[in-house]
């Protein structure tokens, strides 16, 4: 793929009258529709146009029209044509054509996913031009284009739909390319506008073949032009092929044949209009047609056993045919359709045999791996072990960017190896895995299946079913992880490194599934064994695993040191980085955090990795991030942006592709949403949080399990709700009650004995007295305790004491329920005055955090003891308008009017880009714009919003 005027300045040869300056014909509809989606893009309103029809049909004249149009109207255009070979490619071209780059805040990584790296560093090049005036996005012949482009395109014009872009892709309908079916579809879901190009009429034909002659065409030449069934690049074809012999004359402003048969020059196929070619340059189309649309003389020449200078008469001839052009550093084929016919028009047997030729030609000058590759599947096999090497490169290159295409990649190149060898299933392993990172998961397992069903080795058995493991943990399923362990651990004599993979993977899947004696029992001396190796990898992940196991066991402070050890050591250890989550040191160190006295530090350690795990693209982490510091905002009381986070983290995992249910982000989203009354908001979450494996087994289940308990006491269905908990929090073990937040607890007590289950709410304060006994160091437990134990026994010193605690403990929601539950308590007796104060504090609490569901419920209380609450403060609910806006929007809004790009926005109040963009997300939907340009139009009319928001 290169970045190219999709005009081109074609080589001219005789009878070609000035082609690339011939007006475009038939395609008036399509014009007026471009026009229309220019000017909307002008006025600030991103747009999306995909211009699909058949090889020759005129989508490249139809671009090249709309370059010069933007160009006139003072865009700024961005244009790449994607070429055959590029389908394999590693790298973005749209990247390329932008010369955008990371930035210095970003280090180039050669391993690990770098699909959102790419995306963001393209996102903030585009927002980049786009503050400075209308930006038009051309893709050429995008059913070739790279994946991490497709990836692109599929992803930044709805992310980008409030800037001044607009995006026009040329493809053709019948692509084959999965990764381009899910661009079409996504596209179309967009609402991206349809141009299909059909057959120009009979009339729109001779149009154009009196613009190449200069005369009007007689009767008997247009009889001819029927034939091409309404092709406008086969039209104009014939035409030049008429014009460049002595078949026609113009007399009198008509251009007649000077006999009736078709000449020698085209008779209808190319095949026959190389016969009046030089034999070099037969040689050379016929070559060229092999390497691709655009190829390298040199290249060509080797493959002839030529100099390049012995070529130069044939590159002229071919040149002065029109059938290549010269325009940049690579002969190129005028238009694909002349190098497939070309291409066609050998026989199988010597394409096949070029193409393995051009393979180890390219391979031993050092040419892109992925052109390599592209050549070597084309010659369909045989491959020798030099050639495996370069597949196998290539396929690692692209994975780090396009894991769906290194998985097709990486399958074909299987396919041509013999059944039994051992390269073939090592290729199949990592085309499990690629996949697995995609929304192609059952493809992936079903891979697997596949693979295994060849009776394997046991150690090319145990090295997939580890990869089949880590895809059913990521995807959830623990259990079925399992059995892939335990299987591939009973096989023979597997290497002492392969067998501490399987153990610490099984071990940490017992963690999963909350059987934390079966996780103790697992290591067996499988810590030791890491801390005696030099894998700086796997020390870290031992000693997560450490922390993971004391902190279920309720020894937090343990927990905690383990965990900080951890996170330093990747600082300096950066094999380490590319642990899993919620394995990464970072990542479960704020989640222990959150269950201790130093909840305000998980803000900066998230922010901090988060940021860290974006720089070095590791994208597949992201919606772990934003899910847990989406747990982390909820349990400080920040709903509306706990809601952003929870969003957020959707947002990535649906960019990647990532399918399987988001049950922690979703539960987040269905609690935020219950506190604050929008309960069919709630319910959609809490079916999606469900959807997929038994929320009672699922590693995020106890988080489906508050969700649909927590709805189920709103909608007043009080032993529902309390029958819901009792499989996820029924006995005294403090596994179940530490996954989730200590605010939560108490709230799971309240709902038992609401609903007639007191045995729940015992054994949350069982758990709780084995909690402090085991580990009395942390302030916000015994609040809890304490809390928990004043719910269960009527005791108003109880809750005061975890009022007394709460204060200081940065959990606003926490303190507002117990001063709640206080001030219930307290109104039944015959004095009710003491009660009105815990309840007019429970209301300021609950109105501040955006709980107005809670606050309603309390406003009601203090009037039925005769006080007058005011209303809660405004947040997210309510009519749009600039009132609803919450604290963290309106700090963007300043910024927007600044200039400053969502990327730059990130920057300056250091947050995720991912954030950014959700918030900008609500900011238009409240205010009912579209575009940054509205607005900054509204933030400057109203006046004052800048200060208002700093």
């Amino acid at each position: 793929m290169r970045s190219t005027d999709p005009a081109g300045n074609r080589a001219r040869g005789r009878g070609d009258r000035a082609v690339a300056g011939l007006p475009l014909r038939g395609r008036d509809r399509e014009i007026t529709a471009v026009r229309e989606d220019l000017e909307a893009v002008r006025a600030g309103r991103g747009a999306c146009v995909v211009v699909e029809g058949a090889p020759g049909v005129g989508k490249s004249r139809l671009l090249a029209e709309l370059d010069e149009m933007a160009r006139r109207s003072g865009f700024d255009v961005v244009s790449v044509r994607a070429d055959e070979l590029d389908q394999y490619a590693a790298g973005a071209a749209l990247q390329s054509a932008l010369g955008s780059s990371a930035g210095p805040h970003r280090a180039a990584v050669a391993t690990g996913d770098q699909r959102l790296w790419l995306l963001d560093g393209i996102a903030d090049a585009l927002e980049t031009r786009a503050q400075r005036g209308p930006v038009a996005v051309l893709v050429d012949d995008a059913q070739w284009a790279d994946p991490a482009t497709l990836f692109v395109l599929r992803t930044l014009p709805g992310r980008l739909a409030g800037s001044r872009i607009l995006w026009v892709l040329a493809v053709r309908p019948e692509a084959e390319r999965p990764t381009v079916a899910t661009v079409r579809a996504d596209l179309e879901r967009l609402g991206a506008r349809w141009l299909t190009l059909g057959p120009l009429s009979q009339q729109e034909l001779e149009q154009i073949a009196a613009d190449v002659l200069g005369a009007t065409p007689s009767p008997g030449l247009a009889r001819h032009l029927r034939g091409v069934a309404g092709n406008p690049f086969l039209a104009i074809d014939l035409v030049r092929a008429f014009a460049g012999t002595d078949a026609v004359k113009v007399a009198a402003g008509v251009a007649s044949l000077v006999h009736d048969g078709i000449p020698a020059g085209f008779r209808r196929s190319v095949a026959a209009r190389l016969d009046r070619l030089p034999e070099d340059a037969v040689r050379l189309l016929q070559m060229g047609s092999v390497l691709g649309r655009e190829f390298d003389l040199g290249t060509a020449a080797r493959m002839l056993g030529r100099r390049v200078g012995s070529l130069l008469s044939g590159v002229e001839a071919a040149l002065n045919a029109g059938l290549l052009s010269a325009d940049g550093p690579r002969l190129a084929f005028r238009h694909d359709l002349m190098r497939q016919a070309v291409h066609e028009n050998l026989p199988q047997a010597v394409r096949t045999a070029l193409h393995r030729e051009a393979a180890d030609s390219l391979r031993g000058v050092g040419a892109r791996s992925a052109e390599v590759a592209w050549h070597v599947v084309m010659s369909g096999g045989p491959v020798d072990e030099d050639a495996v090497t370069t597949l196998t490169t290539a396929v690692g290159e692209l994975s780090a960017s396009a894991p769906d295409a290194a998985a097709d990649l990486a399958q074909r190149i299987a396919g041509l190896l013999p059944p039994h060898d051992r390269r073939r299933v090592t290729l199949l392993t990592d085309a499990a895995e690629y996949l697995g990172r995609t929304r192609r998961v059952h493809e992936a397992l079903d891979l697997v299946d596949a693979t295994l069903s060849d009776r394997l080795e046991p150690l090319p058995e145990a090295r997939l079913r580890l990869v089949a493991a880590e895809i059913h943990q990521a995807a959830g399923d623990d259990d079925a992880a399992m059995t892939h362990l335990q299987r591939a651990l009973d096989l023979p004599a597997l290497p002492p490194d392969v067998r501490v993979r399987l153990l610490k993977t099984k071990g940490t899947g017992h963690v999963y599934l909350g059987d934390i004696t079966a996780a103790e029992q697992t290591d067996t001396g499988l810590v030791a064994a890491a801390y005696r190796g030099d894998d700086p990898a796997v020390v870290v992940s031992a000693m997560v695993f450490q922390s993971q196991t004391s902190f279920y066991r309720g020894r937090l402070a343990r927990a905690v040191e383990l965990a900080e050890e951890a996170a330093g050591r990747v600082g300096t250890e950066s094999g380490a980085l590319y642990l899993r989550p919620p394995r990464i040191p970072a990542l479960w160190l704020a989640m222990t955090l959150l269950a201790t006295d130093r909840i305000a530090d998980t803000e900066r350690i998230l922010r901090d990795g988060q940021r860290e795990a974006e720089a070095l693209g590791l994208g597949w982490s992201l919606p772990h991030w934003h899910a847990t510091r989406a747990c982390a905002l909820l349990e400080q009381g920040a709903l509306d942006d706990a809601a952003v986070e929870a969003e957020a983290s959707l947002t990535v995992a649906d960019e990647l592709e990532i399918t399987r249910p988001n049950a922690r982000a979703r539960s987040v989203l269905a609690l935020v949403e219950i506190r604050r009354g929008d309960l069919a908001r709630a319910r959609d979450h809490l079916r999606a949080a469900e959807a997929g494996a038994d929320p009672t087994t699922q590693r995020y289940g106890r988080w489906v399990t508050l969700a649909r308990a927590c709805l189920a006491d709103a909608e007043g269905l009080d032993a529902p709700a309390a029958a819901a908990l009792a499989a996820g929090f029924g006995d005294r073990e403090p596994t179940r009650l530490l996954a989730v937040p200590p605010s939560h607890w108490p709230g799971i007590v309240r709902i038992a004995l609401r609903g007639g289950n007191p045995s729940v709410a015992q054994a949350v304060s069982g758990a709780l007295r084995d909690l402090t006994a085991r580990d009395d160091s942390q302030r916000i437990i015994r609040a809890v305790r304490a809390h928990v134990d004043g719910l269960l026994h009527s005791d108003p010193r109880g809750l005061e004491s975890a009022i007394s605690a709460y204060r200081s403990g940065g959990r606003p929601l926490a303190l507002a329920a117990a001063c709640e539950d206080l001030g219930e308590l307290l109104a039944t007796s015959a004095d009710t005055a003491p009660a009105i104060p815990y309840l007019e504090e429970a209301g300021e609490l609950a109105s501040a955090s955006g709980a107005l569901r809670d606050h309603e419920r309390i406003r009601r209380r203090l009037r039925r003891l005769g006080v007058r609450a005011g209303a809660p403060r405004s947040h997210t609910a309510g009519p749009p308008g600039w009132g609803n806006l919450t604290e963290s929007e309106r700090k963007l809004i300043p910024l927007v009017v600044d200039g400053l790009t969502n990327r730059a926005i990130a920057d300056r109040l250091y947050v995720s880009i991912h954030t950014v963009n959700t918030h900008m997300r609500h900011i238009f939907t409240k205010l009912g714009i579209n575009t940054r340009v509205e607005l900054t139009r509204l933030a400057l009319e109203r006046g004052g919003i800048a200060d208002g928001a700093n």
